[in-house]
């Protein structure tokens, strides 16, 4: 299927991970791109990493909860934002 990004996926959906690509302003008490990409890398967010979305929260859909790999993960939509996919 075509790429999409981690913050429009819904519960059940699995793909692969395909890139880092934060978008948008840096807005106040917001973290800086490159503070960003450095966190998701460290959590394993890294090309080829398989994900399943486990959880939505109920105010908004925030935050997500993902299988990544052998991992759970918890991110905020606006983190999740910049992860590019691959549904599959």
């Amino acid at each position: 299927m075509s790429g999409a990004r981690l913050s429009d996926l819904s519960k059940g959906d699995r793909g692969l991970i395909k890139a880092i690509a934060p978008e948008g302003h840096d807005g106040p008490g917001e973290i800086g791109h490159d503070e960003l990409e450095r966190r998701l890398l460290e959590m394993g967010f890294v090309e080829g990493a398989q994900f399943q979305i486990l959880h939505e929260g109920l105010v908004g859909r925030d935050p997500i909860a993902l299988k990544l790999d052998d991992m759970r993960v918890a991110l905020r939509r606006r983190e999740a934002r910049a992860v590019l996919v691959e549904r599959v």
